[in-house]
Parts: C-alpha cells; sequence; structure tokens
C-alpha cells in the first residue's frame, strides 16, 4: 500500500498552527498537526483580541466566548488617556479557552491531531518527511523558540540591529470583576502592566519587562495596581515566555514555511501577536492553495509590515528613557493621534 502523502504537515498545535490547518481544512486540503503537548495548551499572553482577530477568527468559523474590549487604556502616575476601537470591539479570551475552541474547530473538520514531536525533518523533490509523516508542505508553528526554524537554517541573532535589551513577559490571573471594557496599560520605568477583562469575574494581570525577576517583584513598580489585587484570589498559576524578540532571516524554506511566532517576533508591546499571527496564517493557506509557497515571504512581509513597523518605534521609545517617560503625557496631549495610532492596532 502506497505511503500516505498529506498536502500539510502542521508542526505546534497552538493558535497559529491551528488557524492554518483549519484553514487548508476549509479550502480542502488535506492537513494534519503534530503537537507534542496533550489536552488544551496554556502560554503566557495579553490575551486581548484586537477586532481584527476578532474577525480573523469569525472568518474560520470560531466564536470564543470571552468579554467584549472596548478600547486601550494608558496609564502613567496621575496621567491617563483611553482611545476606543472604531471599528468595533475586541475581545479578552483566556488563552485556554481561545485554544480550546480552534482545536475543537479543526477536529470537527476532521483534522488529526497527533502526540508527535518533531525532531528531524528531510526535504525532497515533491515532499518533505517529518516526524514518521510525509506531506507536499510542512508549515512550523512551534513558537518563539523554534526547533524547526533551527532545523532549515532560517533562525536570525535575535539581538542583531536592535539597541534594546531583551525582554520578558509574566502573566497571571485574578478573581476581579473588571471596572473597565478597556486593556489597561500601565507604563513604569522599565517595564509595562497590562489588565486585560476575560470573563466577568476575571481578569489576566500580564507584565512586560526588560528587567528579569518574579511576578511579585514585578508588580513592585506598579503599586496601584498591587494594591488593587492584594486581595484577590489568583486563579492561574504565573506563566513566563522570553526572551520576546527573535528573529528569522526568511519564512521560507523549500516546502517549509514558518508562521506565528516562529515566523519572528518583535515584541509584544502592542498586543497585536494573536491578530498578526491569524493574518499571515491566512495568507499562508492561500499561497499553499495556489500551491507558489514562495510567494508566502512576500506575502508574509506586507501583511505584517505595519504591525512590525509600529511596534518596532515604540520598542525603540521605551528603550530610552527620556523618551519613554514623554510616551503617556503625549498620548494625553494628542487623543486625534494617539486614537489614529490604536485605529491602526486594531485593524
Amino acid at each position: 500500500m502506497p505511503e500516505r502523502l498529506h498536502d500539510v504537515v502542521v508542526v505546534g498545535g497552538g493558535p497559529a498552527g491551528l488557524a492554518v490547518a483549519l484553514g487548508c481544512a476549509r479550502a480542502g486540503l488535506d492537513a494534519v498537526v503534530c503537537e507534542k503537548r496533550a489536552g488544551v495548551v496554556d502560554k503566557a499572553c495579553g490575551e486581548g483580541l484586537m477586532p481584527g482577530a476578532v474577525r480573523a477568527l469569525t472568518a474560520l468559523g470560531v466564536d470564543p466566548p470571552g468579554y467584549p474590549i472596548g478600547g486601550i487604556t494608558y496609564r502613567q502616575g496621575a496621567l491617563s488617556a483611553h482611545a476606543a476601537f472604531r471599528g468595533g470591539p475586541g475581545r479578552g479570551v483566556r488563552r485556554t479557552v481561545l485554544h480550546d475552541a480552534l482545536r475543537t474547530e479543526v477536529i470537527r473538520h476532521g483534522v488529526p491531531v497527533l502526540p508527535i514531536a518533531v525532531t528531524d525533518l528531510s526535504q525532497h523533490g515533491d515532499h518533505v518527511r517529518a516526524g514518521g509523516l510525509r506531506a507536499r508542505y510542512l508549515v512550523a508553528a512551534d513558537g518563539l523558540h523554534s526547533a524547526v526554524r533551527d532545523l532549515v537554517g532560517l533562525s536570525g541573532d535575535g539581538t542583531a540591529g536592535s539597541t534594546c535589551p531583551p525582554r520578558w513577559g509574566l502573566r497571571r490571573h485574578y478573581a476581579l470583576a473588571p471596572t473597565t471594557d478597556a486593556v489597561e496599560v500601565t507604563w513604569a520605568a522599565r517595564s509595562e502592566a497590562y489588565v486585560t477583562p476575560v470573563g466577568p469575574d476575571a481578569i489576566g494581570v500580564a507584565v512586560l519587562s526588560s528587567v528579569r525577576g518574579g511576578f511579585t517583584e514585578q508588580l513592585a513598580a506598579f503599586p496601584d495596581l498591587a494594591a488593587r489585587i492584594s486581595g484577590a484570589e489568583p486563579v492561574s498559576s504565573v506563566r513566563g515566555a522570553g526572551p520576546l524578540r527573535q528573529r528569522a532571516s526568511g519564512r521560507v524554506a523549500g516546502r517549509v514555511l514558518l508562521v506565528g511566532d516562529a515566523a519572528g517576533y518583535v515584541d509584544a508591546l502592542t498586543g497585536e501577536g494573536l491578530a498578526l499571527s491569524l493574518s499571515t496564517a491566512a495568507e499562508l493557506v492561500r499561497c499553499l492553495r495556489a500551491d507558489r509557497p514562495a510567494d508566502y515571504d512576500r506575502a508574509w512581509k506586507r501583511t505584517s509590515r505595519r504591525s512590525r513597523w509600529l511596534t518596532e518605534t515604540l520598542l525603540w521609545a521605551r528603550g530610552r528613557p527620556a523618551l519613554a517617560r514623554r510616551i503617556v503625557p503625549a498620548t494625553v496631549l494628542a487623543p486625534r493621534l494617539f486614537a489614529a495610532v490604536v485605529d491602526q492596532l486594531a485593524r
């Protein structure tokens, strides 16, 4: 009996990989997902879905429950600036809830999710072999520290060309009712705290910082937030990720394509990670459906250009103390500019 040839093997069963698998199935392609971790997978994540991410999920037939998000608020000391989303609401969604919704839809479409760890890979004229499977294409969606990216020689120096120090993220949930429908971003000297409503009785608290330390240590830079959650019950363990910046020298190596964090990552500062993963996943599926994988790198650059530019610019300012102190005051003094930037982020 001839060995089965799949259209696509997806390595990594997080949101980016599942979005590719689901997109492939909806396009009539035979896909299979390799994910070594069993069940629903959690990850350090701000969990605020921008309106563009909500629309991308809707296009895939996925509608995870969560809490409506109407905009973004920046805080620094007594200063505060708010910008509403113009094109519809975003949504605060627990990472586990999002993963479960995507995984359920993938399985409903008949896509196998196999407990396989891919540690070797070989490319041939018309197919790829990995994890005991054979496919026309392989999609690497295995995260920030992608093993497949290393295997195909697409890993770049994460610090090359950057004057900013490495940054890490930590996240925990608390049993507290949201006091606003906005993602609240509080700025400190070397870190930012993000409070995201993820349900009627729960918030997620994430800290991004260039200084390493435990969650309690990081919260010391945000005394008002620390006081607000001091009596609240934690409803999840602390999860961390980093260093956040990861470079890829390209997104395509023969029949292997990178998506999500594996394709290269700047920072979580603007909260666009999931929206970008979903939009580039759709581009990847389009290229595979047309049997034109080489087009994907250009499509990825085009789709991610605005997000990368905004994130790099804000991160550049964040890395300069004199400028960083002026970011929130600038949003207060120029509310229309802040609203325009948020509108760009929300697309």
